[in-house]
């Protein structure tokens, strides 16, 4: 019998592996995490650690906590790749240890193993684990108050009370969704509240059978709005304790929005709130819509390679919730879980995959319980759909060896070979049919957990390195410097995050006629810009500008120019 402390030390070591390896190798990716790195680079070289400013500028789009982590790490680490993804990861792996805490709570140690090796190897969970963005951040607290919750009302699979009778389980759950305010606004506290009120909404109904004679497309409708009743929600609101959740989640969050907002004559207030919370609710921002299947089919790409499993987790999930399992409460919480982010975000009109990130230990709840059945034969679907799930992930593995080598063709000339990522779950699903048809499901599952290890490891530390290698943005700012020791930098036409983060200064962002007056004024200033408009601003450029280099956009057939305006510097003798 393998103990609570083994189980933890296997999943530190299985998400470590996925999360940490290669982790500082890929260049940042445009445009959030430049962004969030470079941030906490400027307010650690201006010595400031209340506002937050990217390139000069005030940046409104997130809270300060990611800032705060990635601060530290660059303390620690000095400022690159891994510092600013450090804690991304770390928080990763505490959420996975959290997930298996749930499972403990809700099911069993088993389900709950199961449960974080599933969230640790889906493909989503891993880009917000990998990357500098507050999304792990808010995952992580999320998924922690969740997690205090399920401590305080749940032991050995048995819901025993709705809502945690000790204190301490109260604040340290609101402690935590104030934290996740601090992460990404007003979701850190809304949202994993709407699930736990969801839950007490649905467990708290009381028994009330319809009339033999009420036709079934109404009984279902009518136990659908049933949780609703006024009264019944007004009750059930009031047994969170929303006066505790207010004052401890405002103790947390509100001390740092006072102080930003004073700090910005409330201009970082104002954006944050209206701009970035508000307007993305109410109408899509910077292209981000779709409509009411965009989450589903995220969730099926995020979640993979797990996700194939989807079919039979939804129909076990059914029939287990009407036969009333004795886990049942368990399954309600994770449905909930899924359902309140999924609901809330179609709703919405922005969308973004990244957005119901948030869900992703909910789902792998579900799933893991399902595995946990599968291998018990318990099961209560037809284990034809757990075949049809690793032929599932077996056929993707063709596709992908078969398709990818012509979009990289297009887009990654030279690196065609990594198409052979298609062979680990096009093996790996093979490989788990054919142990399963033996009888050994316990060893199916594991070869199958094995091929999820080595896609996402292979997909994030040799994969995104090598599409890594194309951005060559560091070329244009290693031309700069060897022109200048106290270079200003501008861009005409084209300006990314990257630019600005390597380059460890602000980039302005002209209109023609000031780039060509700032590249004018002094021999130590530099343009970026591309080579068409290069093309049509040439006889308008100092005599003596010329081209420093030439790099290719990344992803785009377009070129990159620096322009500038005097010779190499010449290396000094030593003394």
């Amino acid at each position: 019998m393998i103990s609570v402390r083994q189980h933890l030390f296997l999943i530190v070591c299985f998400s470590a592996v996925i999360l940490f390896t290669n982790l500082g190798g890929p260049k940042l990716w445009d445009r959030d995490e430049p962004r969030n790195a470079g941030c906490a680079a400027e307010m650690l070289q201006r010595g400031d650690w209340v506002t937050p400013y990217f390139n000069d500028e005030l940046r409104t789009h997130k809270p300060v906590l990611l800032y705060w982590f990635i601060m530290s790490a660059y303390a620690v680490f000095g400022v690159n790749e891994f510092s600013a993804r450090f804690w991304s990861a770390a928080l990763a792996v505490g959420t996975a240890l959290c997930t298996y805490q749930l499972g403990r709570c809700l099911f069993n140690a088993r389900v709950g193993l199961w449960a974080a090796i599933i969230l640790s190897s889906t493909l989503m969970f891993d880009v917000a684990g990998r990357a500098a963005t507050p999304d792990s951040v808010l995952v992580f607290f999320t998924t922690a108050a969740v997690t205090v919750y399920a401590t305080g009302t749940f032991r050995y699979g048995k819901m025993e009370q709705l809502f945690p009778t000790q204190y301490r389980y109260v604040v340290a759950m609101y402690a935590l969704m104030g934290l996740a305010v601090l992460a990404k606004g007003p979701v850190g506290l809304v949202l994993p509240t709407a699930v736990i009120g969801m839950l007490m909404l649905i467990r708290r109904l009381p028994e009330r059978p319809f009339p033999p004679t009420t036709p079934v497309w109404k009984k279902r409708f009518f136990s659908c709005l049933r949780p609703f009743a006024p009264w019944h929600f007004l009750k059930t609101c009031w047994a969170m304790r929303p006066v505790t959740a207010i004052l401890v989640a405002a103790t947390i969050a509100v001390p740092w929005y006072a102080w930003v907002g004073y700090r910005t004559d409330g201009e970082f207030l104002r954006v944050f709130f209206w701009e970035h919370n508000l307007s993305r609710a109410t109408s899509p921002m910077e292209g981000h819509d779709g409509g009411i299947a965009f989450y589903p089919i995220a969730i099926l790409c995020g979640f993979f390679p797990w996700s194939v499993f989807a079919g039979p987790v939804l129909l076990g999930l059914i029939a287990r919730v009407r036969r009333r399992d004795p886990w049942s409460p368990g399954y309600t919480l994770a449905a909930c879980w899924v359902g309140v982010y999924v609901v809330a975000f179609t709703l919405a009109q922005t969308k973004l995959p990244s957005y119901v990130t948030p869900c992703y230990p909910g789902l792998a709840l579900l799933t893991g319980a399902f595995i946990y059945h599968w291998i018990e034969g318990t099961q209560l679907v037809s284990p034809l759909w757990t075949r049809a799930a690793f032929v599932v992930c077996a056929a993707i593995g063709a596709v992908l060896l078969l398709a990818l080598p012509f979009a990289l063709a297009r887009f990654l000339p030279g690196e065609q070979w990594l198409a052979a990522i298609g062979l680990i779950p096009l093996l790996g699903g093979i490989a788990a049919i054919v142990v399963s048809e033996s009888g050994k499901r316990r060893m199916a599952a594991r070869v199958f957990a094995t091929a999820a290890l080595l896609f996402t490891t292979s997909m994030f530390a040799v994969v995104a390195q090598r599409v890594s290698s194309h951005q060559r943005y560091q070329e244009l700012v290693d031309a700069i410097r060897g022109h200048s020791d106290a270079p200003r930098i501008a861009a005409l036409g084209a300006l990314e995050p990257t630019w600005v983060f390597y380059a460890g200064q602000p980039v302005y962002e002209f209109d023609r006629s000031t780039a060509v007056s700032f590249l004018n004024e002094s021999t130590d200033h530099f343009l970026i810009t591309r080579a068409d408009q290069y093309e049509s601003l040439r006889d308008e450029l100092p005599p003596d500008a010329r081209v420093l280099t030439s790099v290719n956009y990344f992803l785009k057939d377009e070129k990159l120019i620096v322009l500038g305006r005097q010779e190499p510097r010449m290396a000094s003798r030593p003394n």
